[in-house]
């Protein structure tokens, strides 16, 4: 094998810009994406444990069709097929006019996606909190909204830490995928320095490096935040 090692390429101007752009958009679409997940995560995974069957019923459908369908499928029905079901003079704006399209559409497409997953992981949390503590709630006059509020929630929150962080790393991982309809995020970044140098190795071996420091940071920040709001003797369901 004789391959042409070049670790400077890395760090020529152009190049590296590329790399700093592709790090920009990666933790643009990220972070994005991550509050939406959690905006609709959130309301979901209630929904799903809500006394109202019809809504509890709804969260399901909405749970098990984004969580089933793969992420890169969703992004291009969000990307190519929603702009021609919707009506005319919307699809023109969405396909022509809209500011960043293939960042919205990442955006969207894994937000909805991480949502989907987090709701699971916020209805776990109530449930594991367990009937003791509601059935107290109700007893001294909480209304469904209140105990959810002053009870289930907070409780809930601080007991689903570590899966959240795990979703947290997920949804990094995962905005490389909107590199398929042409964001241009840290692997698509890469790949485009391969493309230009014929230094695949270096250039991949970098993205690689830099998820790896990302993850590593979100999980030292994320034991941090579990150190202190773990429950001291919480026992849950029983």
């Amino acid at each position: 094998m004789n391959y042409n090692w070049n670790w400077g390429v890395l760090f020529e101007e152009e190049y590296l810009g590329w790399l700093i752009s592709g790090l920009g958009w990666t933790f643009a679409v990220a972070l994005s994406a991550w509050v939406l997940a959690l905006a609709v995560g959130v309301l979901v995974g209630v929904g799903r444990t809500l006394p109202s069957r019809p809504v509890a019923a709804l969260c399901t459908i909405y749970v098990e069709l984004f969580r089933n369908v793969p992420l890169l499928v969703q992004l291009f029905l969000w990307y190519f097929v929603m702009p021609e079901i919707v009506p005319d003079d919307l699809g023109r704006w969405m396909k022509r006019d809209m500011p960043n399209p293939e960042y919205v559409t990442a955006v969207i497409g894994l937000g909805l996606y991480t949502a989907s997953r987090v709701a699971e992981q916020v209805r776990a949390g109530i449930n594991a909190v367990g009937p003791g503590l509601t059935s107290a709630a109700y007893a001294n006059g909480f209304s469904t909204a209140q105990t959810y509020r002053y009870v289930l929630l907070p409780i809930s929150f601080r007991l689903i830490v570590p899966p959240m962080t795990s979703e947290f790393l997920t949804i990094f991982k995962n905005s490389s995928l909107a590199l398929t309809i042409g964001l241009l995020e840290l692997t698509a970044q890469s790949q485009q320095i391969a493309e230009y140098t014929f230094q695949g190795f270096e250039a991949f071996t970098a993205a690689t490096v830099i998820y790896v420091v990302i993850a590593l940071g979100a999980t030292v920040i994320a034991q941090t935040l579990e150190k202190y709001t773990r429950i001291p003797g919480f026992v849950g369901k029983g």
